[in-house]
């Protein structure tokens, strides 16, 4: 079986994921399976729409508020500081929830199984971004060709102390060189 989106051929049969792309290959081999006519339980019951969701979430953050504030106010009177962080939280927390309502009332949709607004953006912007890749292909040719380069000629190698004259070849000579030159005056 081959990925269809980057044409990497896979190991098994069984594998979910494609192991260069890491697209999901699961509904692939349900095609192959089948002969390539699709699947009638494509449709996903079980789940609950991007819509339902989105309003137990707002439901949840918004009821949070009669939890959270009334904890944080006994916090804040305790520590005898300003009821500011009381006022703040609520209204993050009240506001909050009810935006995220309004938000999966407006924009989300209420077929099950479907994928969120922000699911459809990740998954389009990630196909996008997987065809605009290059294929793997050979590094452009050098300007060098590697026939140009030569073996070097046999003969004496130079050591790299040799390179600067009247200079001693190492720290070790230079010390010797000295205690000879102490020794001789």
């Amino acid at each position: 079986m081959h990925c269809p989106v980057c044409g990497q051929q896979q190991m098994s049969g069984e594998t979910r994921f494609c192991s260069r792309c890491g697209f999901p290959l699961t509904g692939v081999a349900e095609l192959i399976a089948t002969g390539g006519a699709a699947a009638t339980s494509s449709v996903q019951t079980g789940k609950e729409s991007p819509r339902k969701r989105g309003l137990k979430q707002g439901l949840f953050v918004f009821l949070l508020t009669f939890l959270i504030v009334p904890i944080v106010a006994m916090i804040i009177m305790a520590l005898k500081l300003e009821p500011v962080a009381v006022a703040i939280t609520s209204v993050i927390l009240f506001v909050g929830g009810i935006l995220r309502m309004i938000y999966a009332l407006m924009f989300e949709s209420g077929t099950p199984g479907e994928l969120t607004l922000e699911e459809r953006l990740l998954s389009s912007s990630k196909a996008k971004a997987l065809k605009e890749q290059p294929q793997a292909t050979l590094p452009p040719q050098r300007s060098v060709p590697a026939s140009a380069y030569s073996a070097p000629t046999g003969g004496s190698w130079r050591d790299t102390n040799e390179l600067v004259p009247n200079q001693p070849a190492s720290v070790t000579d230079n010390t010797t060189k000295l205690l000879h030159e102490d020794q001789e005056s």
